[in-house]
């Protein structure tokens, strides 16, 4: 295969660049991922300076704003179902109200637990048949999708549904339904032939996407991401991705959990001595805090629409923000330990390709989920990218409605876009005694606050493995 062209020099623009970088890694990455233009090909590219470039003017906006707006990527419609609201002015009432979403919940064999649970309508877009024969991460989803679908203002019954990518991050899927099935045999003495003829497409991985697309009659590309809890992140950097690739025109995209109705998850907590207990359900999910003792697991879902910046303008769509950069990286270190330095280069990685400084960033929304070392970890790297503090203003989403697993961090970035418009960044609720070691400058507990004009969002979702992840949003 023959190497890569040589990109000329002056294709940068007056100013140079003196970093040793490789050109035409650049001019892809700028384009993301399209073959550069050479000479005696076909035409050549616009001058442009590469993103890593540290010498541009400083009186010029960031490389992420300067893309050619086909290349800009923005939020158009948002759809969720959380514990503690069904929308998203449901759910940022709840989060600016202190209204929890965790409750008392009791599942087989394992008995009883809190739980975050989720009360969307299940039969406002499907039938009671098709959810009987598909899963609950499917109907979660669907709700979502046709939410964000309604929410965009897009006309869908004159959308072009081959140009449509779904891409649905997940934690896991499959558990909720073999354990179903298992439950249901054992009535028959376990024998296999009362086994469910819907069992393998209700397992299959790309279930939940499968089943949006089904709904929705989305003939382009879908399919599900497993990424740990990093997944709801994952599904938005796939969709950037895939419409910056020209793969797709239209990218509905976020994450689904329905991991309560699966009593491992439960079990595997409590074996781990991760799992939350507290008298007051509202009171378990508490980050940070001294007192805090693991891990609320909830469902939940969040979906967006992503559209070009151009084709969103020319409809005349509703601008939620501007997805300017995102990173993913692995720890490498433990199965589920987690390593403050990787997820402290995730950050820089994003802060890097939005190519903008941590102290522009307004409000981070922590993945912090209540265990003792994951907290601790998150802050030790939250603090080697702000050291001083400064303006920054961090919160966390889970002290509310618990840990939404593969849908928490699309929750999570959703319920702090408002902040754009309400200026408001919403607590850390249940935080009565902070732990010295989660001490963070600018750390919002228990009351919202002002944050002024908002411009910048980052969105941290780790995940076992070692998987990381972080989305910055920007104001548009």
């Amino acid at each position: 295969m023959p190497g890569p062209p040589q990109i000329p020099s002056e294709w940068w623009g007056e100013t140079p660049c003196q970093t040793p970088i490789n050109p035409v890694r650049s001019w892809v990455c700028y384009y993301s991922g399209i073959w550069p233009t050479v000479p005696g090909l076909a035409e050549e590219p616009p001058p442009i300076r590469p993103p890593e470039c540290p010498f541009a003017p400083a009186d010029e906006p960031p490389m992420a704003v300067q893309r050619p707006e086909q290349q800009r990527i923005v939020i158009t419609g948002v759809g969720l179902t959380a514990p503690n609201g069904d929308s998203l002015a449901q759910f940022r009432e709840s989060l600016l109200s202190g209204r929890s979403g965790v409750v008392d919940y009791e599942i087989r064999y394992f008995g009883k637990t809190l739980a975050g649970i989720c009360h969307f309508d299940e039969v406002k877009y499907q039938r009671r048949k098709e959810i009987r024969r598909g899963t609950r991460a499917g109907s979660i989803g669907i709700y979502c999708t046709r939410e964000a679908i309604a929410d965009s203002g897009l006309d869908w019954d004159n959308v072009d549904r081959s140009t449509v990518g779904v891409y649905v991050g997940t934690t896991e899927h499959g558990n909720v339904e073999t354990e179903n099935e298992i439950y249901q045999i054992k009535a028959y003495d376990y024998d296999c032939s009362y086994w469910s003829h819907h069992h393998n497409p209700r397992t299959v991985a790309n279930s939940p996407a499968g089943e949006i697309a089904l709904n929705a009659g989305v003939t382009g590309p879908h399919y599900t991401i497993g990424a740990a809890c990093a997944a709801g992140n994952a599904g938005l950097i796939q969709g950037v991705q895939m419409l910056r690739l020209g793969e797709c025109d239209l990218a509905l995209v976020g994450g689904v959990s329905e991991s309560i109705h699966t009593f491992g998850i439960f079990a595997g907590f409590s074996s781990q001595g991760a799992l939350a207990r507290h008298d007051d359900p509202a009171k378990a999910s508490r980050p940070f805090d001294r007192d805090r003792n693991g891990i609320v697991v909830a469902e939940g879902g969040c979906m967006f629409v992503l559209e070009r910046l151009t084709d969103a303008r020319a409809r005349g769509a509703r601008l939620y923000g501007e997805i300017v950069g995102y990173a993913m990286n692995t720890d490498a270190t433990d199965f589920v330990l987690p390593n403050a330095d990787r997820q402290a280069e995730c950050i820089r990685l994003a802060l890097k390709r939005a190519e903008i400084t941590a102290d522009q960033i307004d409000i981070v929304n922590t993945h912090a989920t209540a265990t003792v070392s994951g907290d601790i970890e998150e802050c030790k790297a939250l603090r080697q990218v702000w050291p001083g503090g400064g303006r920054t203003r961090f919160n966390n989403t889970k002290s509310f409605i618990g840990h939404a697993m593969g849908a928490a961090g699309a929750l999570e970035l959703a319920g702090n876009l408002p902040a754009f418009d309400d200026g408001v960044c919403h607590p850390t609720i249940n935080l009565d005694s902070l732990d010295p070691e989660c001490e963070l400058p600018g750390l919002v507990a228990n009351q919202p606050q002002q944050a002024g004009q908002v411009e910048y969002l980052l969105n941290n979702s780790f995940g076992m493995l070692g998987i990381n992840s972080v989305v910055i949003v920007r104001r548009i």
